[in-house]
Formats: structure tokens, sequence, C-alpha cells
């Protein structure tokens, strides 16, 4: 009896053990298969280093060193212009000329080229003129300038209203017409920088156009008054050609000239009585 009891003893003991290697080995493969899971996920989307703010930065603030982390950043989705090298963001060879921050970036962000100066440079209007652009002031007021609400950055149509002169009529016919459609705001009175708390009432706004533009611009505040009119946001709507005048605006349609009267033709014959020249009517032929 005390055999069998011995044998089923050393069979349960055997059984068991070989139940815990069983689970052992099915716990190890299920780790290294999850281990090498992760580790062909983490082959699949190769990173690369990418410099973002450590904190929020605003316009016209010196972007240093202790303001920037490197974090690691999809390849595949790294903003243009961003950076990838503290070399490429703060130059080796003047380690004193420092960026300043353009546009507000909040924490986390990318840094990117648009939204910083080169190393050294002011943070003035100039760092904003594309090549071949110029800047041009308009005069505005309340009624000219959209009620304030117009900020560094933002898209305008620019209206002219004047008179026109046609021939001889020195008063002419005074019209509206759109003259600059989705002109950029680089500056509003002397403040470049897009935070702007509430609405103000701007005396001047600062335009970015081409040469050619400040010409017109400039022949149109001269001869007449400049309106501004706000685009939206992400409208890449190109406007035609707009010109309204006062009968346009009130339904009158286009004002004919009177037509010519056509005056009786009176045809005569001259004859002389004595010293007296009679001139005698006569039917008119062909």
């Amino acid at each position: 009896m005390r055999a069998v009891f011995g044998l089923v003893l050393i069979v349960g003991v055997a059984l068991a053990g070989g139940a815990v290697m069983m689970a052992k080995n099915y716990i190890s493969a299920y780790q290294n298969e999850l281990a090498r899971e992760r580790a062909n996920r983490g082959e699949v989307i190769p990173t690369t280093d990418v410099f973002v703010a450590n904190s929020q930065l605003k316009y016209g603030e010196r972007l240093t060193k202790d303001l920037v982390r490197k974090v690691r950043w999809p390849s595949e989705s790294i903003p243009e212009g961003a950076f990838t090298s503290l070399e490429a963001l703060f130059p080796p060879a003047n380690p004193g000329d420092l960026r300043v921050v353009l546009r507000t970036m909040e924490k986390d962000e990318a840094l990117l080229a648009a939204k910083l100066t080169n190393p050294g440079q002011d943070a003035g209007i100039t760092s904003q003129l594309r090549r071949g652009m110029r800047a041009f002031a308009i005069s505005v007021d309340v009624s000219s300038g959209v009620s304030g609400f117009l900020r560094p950055g933002d898209h305008v149509d620019v209206y002219w209203t004047g008179s026109v002169q046609h021939g001889a009529n020195r008063g002419g016919q005074e019209i509206t017409r759109l003259i600059e459609p989705s002109i950029e705001l680089i500056a509003v009175d002397q403040s470049a920088s897009s935070e702007i708390n509430g609405a103000t009432i701007a005396r001047t706004v600062t335009v970015a156009v081409q040469p050619e533009q400040v010409a017109a611009l400039a022949q149109a505040q001269t001869t007449g008054r400049l309106s501004l009119s706000l685009v939206g946001a992400g409208d890449d709507t190109v406007a035609s050609v707009v010109e309204v005048n006062q009968r346009s605006l009130l339904g009158l349609g286009e004002q004919l000239a009177p037509a010519p009267v056509e005056q009786k033709r009176v045809c005569t014959i001259r004859t002389r009585r004595g010293a007296e020249v009679v001139e005698i009517p006569i039917p008119c032929t062909n």
C-alpha cells in the first residue's frame, strides 16, 4: 500500500513539474513574441530629431538654447522648415547672433524657419518681406479700416472710390472699383505682431506688394479714397473685376446720350436786285 502511495505521489509531482515547465515555456514564448512585435513596430515608423519649443514663445522674444528641446518626430511628417540639428538652429560661427520669434508658438510646437528671423536679424517688417516685395503704408480710419479688426498676417481687398472724367465733362462720374485683391498686411500702425488684444482703430496699415502695385496704390491714394475689405482665413478665391457707380447701385442702368436731332435742311438761291442781294428758298435736291 505504501508502495502504491509513493508511486502516485511521484507521478503527481512529475505531472505538476511538467505543467509548470509548459506554462513557463508558454509565458516565455509570449513575451518573446511581444518583444519582437514591439521591435518590428518601431522599425516600421522611422523618426528624426526635431527641435520644439519648451514653452510658449511670443513675438519679439530672442530664442536661446534653454527655450528649445529635441524630440523624436515621424520622418514622413516633418513640417517644412523644421530644424533637425542644433547647429542649424544656432550656427556656431556667430554664437551671439540669436534668432527672434516672428509669430507666437505654443509649447511642444515645432520650430519653423518661417516663424523665426535669421541669426542676428531683428523682428522688423523687413524680415517679413519676400524677395521682390515692397512695404507700402495705406492711411485708414474706423470706416475704411474694417472697424479696427485688422491684424498683421491678414489679407485684404483694396477698393478705390473717386471720380472719372469723361471727355469734356470735368465733373466726371464717381465710381468704386476693386484695384488690388487679397494683399497681405505685415503691420498695423507701428506693430508687426499679430498679438493685438481687442479692436484697435488704426491710422495706417502696411502691406507687402510688388513695385507695380506700389505705384498703383500710390496713384489711387492720391486721386481718391481707399477702403479695405477683410478676406476670410483660408479663402483662396480670386476676386474678379468689381466696379460700381451710382446708377448701377440704384439699378438705373446706363445713362444714354440724347439722340441728335436732325435739323431741317434749307436750300436757298441768291439773286441780286440792284444793289441788294436777296436769298430765295428753293426745294433741296440730292
